[in-house]
């Protein structure tokens, strides 16, 4: 697997990857490219991926974010995988609500609430 970003912390209980990133903002281009590389090889290499990312540290973003995490979703779902995100501030979450990505990616309050009904 390509090295895994420093920015991001991966968890895996069982069949669940919980993915937490590290950063309060993601602002440059450079850790975009470090998200990516460290999130698409991964969810290549791991068919039926359960992967929960966790916003829980993240209090700013660029919309280039958003474009990542739609890569990511068809990502995980041409591989037959879940995605979930959780932990999103409010501040956040208004704009996933305004570009109405909230009704596209199952967002939930916490990890805990995330693993609910994922395979164990």
């Amino acid at each position: 697997m390509d090295k895994i970003n420093p920015n991001l912390s991966l968890e895996f209980r069982g069949p669940v990857v919980i993915a937490t990133l590290t950063d309060e903002k993601i602002l440059d281009e450079d850790q975009l490219q470090g998200l990516e590389g460290s999130f698409l090889p991964l969810i290549e290499q791991t068919p039926q991926i359960q992967l929960i990312i966790d916003f829980s540290n993240v209090k700013f973003l660029t919309s280039s974010v958003l474009g990542l995490l739609i890569r990511i979703s068809k990502k995980v779902h041409e591989t037959e995988g879940t995605l979930r995100l959780c932990s999103i501030s409010p501040k956040i979450l208004d704009v996933f609500r305004i570009t109405r990505l909230d009704k596209i990616f199952e967002i939930l309050s916490d990890v805990d609430d995330a693993m609910v009904g994922l395979k164990k």
